[in-house]
This record gives C-alpha cells, sequence and structure tokens, in this order.
C-alpha cells in the first residue's frame, strides 16, 4: 500500500513536468520567429500571414521584458495574442510592449502583423531588465497599454511634440507593483528622472536601410547615451511632453532613459522616429519637398543677392531695392500667413509683389529726399536681424529664460537694433558688410530649396517664432553634418571675397553718391538757362511721348498703294 502511494505521487509530480515539456515543443514548432535577447533581426510582413515571436531560454534574473519593431512609415501591430485587444496590442511604426514575467517563466511570444497591402520591412528586438531597473510606462494613466512604453510622437510645419507615460520603480517576479500616485517620496516613483535624447540620421538619406540601421543605435541604454544628444533631463514633476523644430525632410529618431539615481539604475522607451513629412502624400511628400514656386523665388532672389554681394555698394539703388524687398516682403508674409488662409504658392506670389513695392519705395524714397540715415538704418537692421539669428541659432536658444516671449522679443531687438548704433560712425563699412553677409546667404537659402541644410533654419526658427505661439517652448536642435559644413564655407567664402572686393574697390572713392533729385534738379536748371546745351532743344516730355505714340500708330496702319488715284479727266 505505501509503495503504490509513492507510484501515485511520482505520477503526479511528472504532470507539470510533461505540460511544460508540451509547451516547449508546441512553441518549437516551424513559422516562429525566433530572438534573442539584446539582438536585432530583420524581418518582412505581409498582410495575409501573420508572425509570431518566441523567445526562449529567459534567465531567472530577468523581471520584465521591453519587445519593441520598427519599420519607416507603413505600420506593423505587434500583440500578446492572436485576438487584438486595445490594452495588449499596439499599431504604428515605433511599436514596443512591456511583458511582466511570471514566476519560473523562461519562454515569451508576441504575435506580428501589418494590414499594409505592400510587405513591410521591419527591425526587432527583445530586451530585458532586472527588478532593481525602472519600468518605463509603469504607471501610464493616458494610453491604451496598461504599461505603455512607447514614446508617442506627433508634428506639424513648425514643431514635433513627443510623449510618454511616467515610469513606476521596478519589483521582484510575482510582487505587486508599487503604488504611482500613494506617496511622493524618496522611496516611491517620484524620484525617477527621464533624460530626453535626440539623434539625427544622414542629411538627405531617406532610405529604409539607413534607418533601420541606425535605430539600432538608439535601443538601448548605453548606446543611446553614447550616439545620441541629451537635450533635457525631466523631474516626475515635469510634464512628459517635449517639444523640438521641426525639420522637414530630416531623420530624426527620439528616445527617453528613465533613471533611478538612488540604485543607480535605468532603463530605456522604445524609440521613435520622424521625418516631419509624409511618404505617402499624393503632394509635397518627402521624396518631394522643394516646390517649384520656392525654387524660382529662391533662385532669382539669390541672384539678385549675390550681385549685391559683389557689387551692392556701388550699386546703390540696387542695393536699396534688395533691402526694401527683405523689409516689406518678411512682414507682408507675416501678416498674410498670420490673417488669411490661403495657399503657400499665392502667399509667394503676393510675398514677391510687396517686396518690390517695398523696394521701389525705399528707392524712390531715396531719390526724393537723400536721408542717408534713414536708409543706413534699414541696411542695418536687416544686418541686425541677420547677427541677431545666427545668435538664437546657437545653443543659447534653447536656454529656459527665452521661452518667454517677452525676454525673446527685447534681447532679439536690441541685438538688432545695436548693430547700426555700433556703425552709425562708419556708414560705408556697415554697408559693404551688410552687402556682404546678407547678399551671400541669400545663396545659402536658394541651395536650400534644392537640398537639405540646417543653415537656413537660421531665419526660418525666427520665422516660425513669429507665425505659431506654441513654438516658444519648442528646442532648437539641428544636425551640422558635412553639407552644412561645406554650405558653411562657401557662405563664408562669398561673404569675406565680397567685402574684401568691395573695400579695394571703394577706396579713394566718395563714401556715396550725391542726392539724385538736386543732382536731377541742378541739371534741369541748367539746361534751361543754358541755350548753347543741346539738351536745351530738345522737346519736353509731353511732346516727346505724343510723337512716339503717332509713330507706333503708323506701324499698324495700311499701307497706302503708290501712284494716282483719282480718275483722268477727259
Amino acid at each position: 500500500m505505501e509503495l503504490l502511494r509513492l507510484l501515485l505521487l511520482a505520477v503526479l509530480a511528472s504532470e507539470p513536468a510533461a505540460a511544460a515539456g508540451a509547451e516547449t515543443v508546441g512553441n518549437s514548432s516551424e513559422g516562429l520567429l525566433e530572438f534573442s535577447v539584446g539582438r536585432f533581426r530583420y524581418l518582412e510582413l505581409k498582410k495575409p500571414s501573420p508572425e509570431e515571436a518566441i523567445l526562449r531560454h529567459i534567465s531567472s534574473n530577468v523581471t520584465f521584458l521591453i519587445f519593441q519593431i520598427h519599420s519607416q512609415y507603413q505600420n506593423t501591430t505587434v500583440s500578446f495574442s492572436e485576438t487584438l485587444l486595445p490594452n495588449a496590442s499596439g499599431t504604428g511604426t515605433d511599436k514596443g510592449l512591456v511583458f511582466i514575467l511570471r514566476p519560473e517563466q523562461s519562454i515569451c511570444t508576441w504575435h506580428l502583423e501589418t494590414s499594409d497591402p505592400e510587405p513591410v520591412q521591419n527591425v526587432a528586438i527583445p530586451l530585458s531588465y532586472s527588478e532593481s531597473d525602472p519600468i518605463p510606462g509603469g504607471c501610464n494613466l493616458e494610453f491604451d497599454l496598461d504599461i505603455d512604453s512607447n514614446i508617442y510622437l506627433e508634428y506639424n510645419f513648425f514643431e514635433t511634440t513627443i510623449k510618454f507615460a511616467p515610469a513606476n520603480l521596478g519589483h521582484a517576479r510575482g510582487a505587486d507593483a508599487p503604488p504611482c500616485d500613494v506617496k511622493t517620496g524618496q522611496d516611491s516613483r517620484w524620484r525617477l528622472q527621464y533624460d530626453v535624447y535626440q539623434y539625427f540620421l544622414p542629411e538627405n538619406d531617406l532610405t529604409e536601410e539607413a534607418l533601420l540601421r541606425h535605430l539600432q543605435r538608439m535601443a538601448e541604454v548605453p548606446q543611446v547615451q553614447a550616439n545620441a544628444l541629451k537635450v533635457v533631463t525631466l523631474t516626475a514633476d515635469d510634464k512628459t511632453s517635449v517639444s523640438f523644430s521641426s525639420l522637414r525632410g530630416q531623420g530624426v529618431i527620439y528616445n527617453v532613459i528613465v533613471r533611478d539615481p538612488f540604485l543607480n539604475t535605468s532603463a530605456a522607451y522604445v524609440p521613435a522616429h520622424t521625418y516631419a513629412c509624409s511618404f505617402e502624400a499624393g503632394e509635397d511628400n518627402c521624396s518631394s519637398l522643394g516646390r517649384v514656386s520656392t525654387k524660382v523665388f529662391f533662385t532669382l532672389f539669390a541672384l539678385l543677392g549675390l550681385f549685391i554681394c559683389f557689387f551692392g555698394h556701388r550699386f546703390w539703388k540696387t542695393e536699396l531695392f534688395f533691402i526694401g524687398f527683405i523689409f516689406m516682403g518678411f512682414f507682408f508674409y507675416i501678416l498674410i500667413t498670420r490673417l488669411t488662409p490661403i495657399k503657400y504658392d499665392v502667399r509667394l506670389v503676393l510675398t514677391a509683389v510687396a517686396g518690390s513695392v517695398g523696394g521701389i519705395f525705399l528707392v524712390a524714397a531715396w531719390w526724393r529726399f537723400g536721408i542717408l540715415v534713414l536708409c543706413m538704418l534699414c541696411v542695418g537692421l536687416v544686418l541686425g536681424f541677420l547677427v541677431s539669428s545666427v545668435t538664437f541659432f546657437t545653443p543659447l536658444g534653447n536656454l529656459k529664460i527665452f521661452r518667454d516671449d517677452s525676454v525673446f522679443w527685447v534681447t532679439f531687438s536690441c541685438i538688432a537694433i545695436l548693430i547700426p548704433v555700433v556703425f552709425m560712425g562708419c556708414l560705408r563699412i556697415l554697408n559693404i558688410l551688410s552687402c556682404g553677409f546678407i547678399g551671400s546667404y541669400s545663396v545659402v537659402l536658394a541651395v536650400d530649396s534644392y537640398l537639405y541644410t540646417s543653415l537656413s533654419y537660421i531665419t526660418l526658427n525666427v520665422l516660425k517664432r513669429v507665425l505659431h505661439v506654441d513654438f516658444r517652448r519648442a528646442f532648437i536642435n539641428v544636425p551640422f553634418q558635412t553639407n552644412d559644413f561645406i554650405i558653411l564655407a562657401v557662405w563664408g567664402m562669398l561673404a569675406v571675397s565680397g567685402i574684401t572686393l568691395q573695400i579695394r574697390r571703394e577706396r579713394g572713392q566718395p563714401f556715396f553718391p550725391p542726392h539724385p533729385y538736386k543732382l536731377w534738379k541742378r541739371e534741369r536748371e541748367r539746361r534751361v538757362t543754358n541755350i548753347l546745351d543741346p539738351s536745351y532743344h530738345i522737346p519736353p516730355l509731353r511732346e516727346r511721348l505724343y510723337g512716339r505714340l503717332a509713330q507706333i500708330k503708323e506701324l499698324f496702319q495700311k499701307e497706302q498703294p503708290a501712284g494716282e488715284r483719282t480718275p483722268l479727266l477727259l
């Protein structure tokens, strides 16, 4: 009887082992995607055939896993089960799921699929963390998943905003998670800190291979800290939302690392990427960002600017037209953009017309009144605007104090006004410097309409801040890569060459041309009083105009036949 009892206990003890063995055999069948912790795997998903991912041999000291999958612009769905539930699945281009492991669990599975009719290229990786590591998104109250480690990204023309759920402290397998909002001391999740990182893809590279390759540098904590730019550190008291300046056509990857300073541990959220444009849009998509109207406008603007860079001081009226065009065009574009919903191409045409009117008005004001100080004030303010824009293009523009519009615009205006004030005693130098720097920068803007360059955001960031109220909270970091160094060198070379040439050519010449209206008036009086002057015998302007019109009319009159046209007399 005792022997029978021992046999029965042996059979009962063997049942769990047999069940576990069956699970392992079932999961090792063909068609499963085998993954390893910390290793990326490329895969292709098709609409009719979902895939199942499996991770085996999970270490006993691992408390939770983050499985993440990425694609360029086609959506992918990752789920804990074949049935898609809102709190157990995610769909997007950068999605991940947090799996809290049960005691003795050594296998984990996920289901992957796509609803896109075209095959989707993906890269995926499972990452493991221990009980001392914070859990990204562990205190989620805003999004659908119970524990959400994803970064949610939104963008428009002006800014890109990322949002994420607060993290929670780690815990052992089988233990209850610490409460999120019961305590706010150092023994709760309120001690956690969040480091926000930004990583720029190579400029003008929109390929899928480049994105999936560089995403591998932004998944794990050591790689993120080594390769990306740390933008800001948030505490648990701060809002888990950060804004950046949108860079259309430039790939950017964002990630957040949550740190526990008490235990000196950390964990990474699921990285998210954007190009601030759409690959699937029929018009103005990522592959064709440069509009024809933009290219024509800035090409003509650059040709005029290049002429001003080398000959602006000599051709004073042409330079005044250029400055007046910038002045009137800039303010007119801001006005019609904020007050009207008209399309971009129409706005650009109207801006060109208004800028031309402003240029003609400034030339006419100089011709009639000849107030040199007023004209040089306009020239100096445009140069001051460029200098002030360059100042805030540096890391100085990301200081928290300048998120206040009052502080920003007062400082910006003071820098812009300081330039003409400093050079008021040497107006010719101020004018030549303005010609060199402003004229050469127009070439940079023209290059940007054909090929991306970060230098165009020197002035574009200021325009965004004027047009969009919320842009004041955005970080204005931009990539500075090989193309930017080349264009910066070209800009500097053109500016230095133009300034040097004009200074050497104007040596010994009058500082500025005389008042045109006084010259014209003096010349007219001389012609009236001097009868020996051939111009004295020139008919008045009205008679000359009538004579020209008569000549034009004769061109359209039918030629009369030659010879006798009356009947012969008998």
